[in-house]
């Protein structure tokens, strides 16, 4: 089975088109999908009373907030 030039390099493009054609949908559905998420947030933003803080600690747990400037020595001196 042999292919001429021309047929290889008509195979050639056709998988590069597959591959470009799956990146563009999947960019598509996360583009979709922050769209929802996006709009989502803006809802719950208008819905919420001016000046109220939310309920929820804003931080990802596990994680401490920082409480100020360092107190210690610098470091690197000495």
């Amino acid at each position: 089975m042999s292919f001429s030039q021309g047929e290889l390099v008509a195979m050639a493009y056709a998988v590069v088109f597959v591959f470009v054609l799956a990146y563009v949908a999947i960019i598509a559905a996360k583009l979709a999908r922050l769209q929802r998420e996006t709009a989502e947030l803006v809802e719950l933003a208008r819905a919420r009373p001016a000046g109220r803080a939310p309920e929820y600690p804003p931080t990802v747990p596990g994680e401490q907030r920082a409480r100020g400037p360092a107190t210690g020595p610098a470091r690197g001196t000495g």
